[in-house]
């Protein structure tokens, strides 16, 4: 058996529809999705560096439900996830002072201007790149793409500026998934949107806090 049926024969399973939802004919795909990327966010919004193992799940049922939409960024983009989300991994764990637990923190000035310059480029090549592949919506998945991948790079420095980049991408892709018929997906992305509101509330709040010099929070 030639590799791509040996691939589509795994997938298969993933893409058996469930229900519908409005114009969404909900797949296995999609619903895993959902229920592993409601509980990756939750996980950032607590800080906890369970995120990382929970997000490469969903990052596996976001690839097999983007490609079928033809929504190729965002299906090549899980794949750039899933090895951030292992980096992060590691950085979380051993990217601290002695190789201890990272601590939250802020970016720096010169990060943001390096991210924020990086996105015209990048939207720009990967809108040509997309509309060669005929991708449904190249701009959008385009820039959504270069939002995240900034949202990403920043989270696994346990940076709170990663929350403005999700939190950019998710008002994108509200929308873009509700006009492709995704409503499932569009309907988990509001509540990304909500927990990412949460999340950085939630970051400063900790960040307010007085430090001990093992990293513990100080209650006064």
């Amino acid at each position: 058996m030639a590799v791509p049926d040996m691939l589509s024969s795994l997938v298969a399973p993933l893409n058996h529809q469930l229900f519908h939802l409005g114009q969404d004919a909900v797949t296995w795909s999609e619903l895993l999705g959902f229920a592993t990327g409601a509980v990756c966010v939750w996980l950032c919004v607590r800080a906890s560096v369970w995120n990382f193992p929970v997000g490469i799940a969903n990052n596996l049922f976001f690839l097999v439900l983007f490609w079928s939409a033809r929504l190729y960024a965002d299906a090549w983009l899980q794949v750039v996830y899933l090895v951030l989300a292992a980096y992060g991994w590691l950085t979380w764990l051993r990217g601290g002072d002695r190789r201890s637990r990272r601590r939250m923190g802020h970016a720096s000035r010169s990060t943001l201007c390096v991210l924020l310059a990086l996105l015209v480029p990048v939207t720009w090549g990967l809108t040509v790149l997309l509309t060669r592949a005929h991708d449904s919506a190249p701009f959008w998945d385009a820039l959504t793409t270069a939002l995240s991948l900034a949202a990403q790079w920043l989270l696994n420095a346990k940076q709170i500026e990663n929350w403005y980049f999700w939190i950019a991408a998710d008002l994108v892709y509200i929308p873009l998934y509700f006009a492709k018929g995704l409503d499932l997906t569009g309907i988990v992305y509001m509540l990304f949107l909500a927990m990412c509101l949460v999340g950085w509330r939630s970051w400063r709040r900790e960040l307010a806090t007085p430090m001990t010099e093992t990293g513990r929070a100080v209650t006064v």
